[in-house]
């Protein structure tokens, strides 16, 4: 089955916005006692903001009644701070033209709210080129369950098995390709050499990189 739709991640694929939302977390996570590293930052990135505070707060012991409370702030703190300092990512313009120049139907899927997601998408000033949006902000099950792909997929009418995705994270990659679908991930440069990759169908370090050979290997 030839491919003919394209589904895009936003946070760290097509806007740096992945150090706000850890600015935001260590902020917020700081009035609680909490002072993650790096590297545990890194373990729940493309989750949902409710359930990496969830996970983070039952690890240190903290009671839920505050969860609720923790995420909003997060969630304000980045919605204040994305359109000030949030950076459009390497090659925004060149995909979705290229996506465009093949009549694909183009998707976005993530895991931010959706007050978020249009913020950013008039930011990078794409939502000409989009013809859905999902949300996993109100699923059952966010990243890496396929949910949020899946509902894409399905506002644009199109076969998982048409579809190539484009994610940046760990549990968004395991989320593509439970959805059945194509996956090219662009991780941060700290973390190319890791090995779980090599459960996408293609890894780059940019998504400028990405052209016709790239795009029919993966079509074949």
């Amino acid at each position: 089955m030839q491919l003919n739709t394209v589904i895009f991640d936003m946070d760290g694929l097509l806007i740096d916005s992945e150090p706000l939302w850890q600015e935001a977390a260590t902020e917020v996570f700081k009035n609680y006692g909490i002072n993650l590293t790096e590297q545990q930052m890194n373990t729940t990135t493309g989750l949902r903001t409710q359930e990496y505070v969830q996970w983070w707060f039952g690890y240190y012991g903290i009671g839920n009644e505050e969860l609720a409370k923790a995420e909003k702030k997060i969630v304000q703190y980045v919605v204040n701070n994305i359109e000030r300092k949030g950076k459009i990512m390497p090659g925004v313009q060149y995909i979705f033209d290229f996506f465009k120049k093949k009549k694909f139907k183009i998707g976005i899927a993530s895991s931010s709210p959706r007050e978020l997601i249009d913020i950013i998408i008039d930011l990078i000033e794409v939502r000409r080129y989009i013809h859905a949006i999902a949300s996993a902000e109100k699923l059952a099950y966010g990243k890496p369950h396929p949910q949020v792909f899946i509902d894409c997929a399905e506002k644009l009418g199109s076969n998982a098995f048409e579809c190539i995705c484009f994610e940046d994270s760990f549990n968004g990659t395991i989320a593509a390709k439970a959805a059945r679908m194509k996956c090219v991930v662009v991780p941060h440069h700290a973390q190319m050499k890791d090995e779980r990759w090599a459960i996408a169908d293609l890894k780059l370090s940019s998504l400028q990189n990405f052209g016709e050979l790239h795009f029919n290997l993966i079509n074949g």
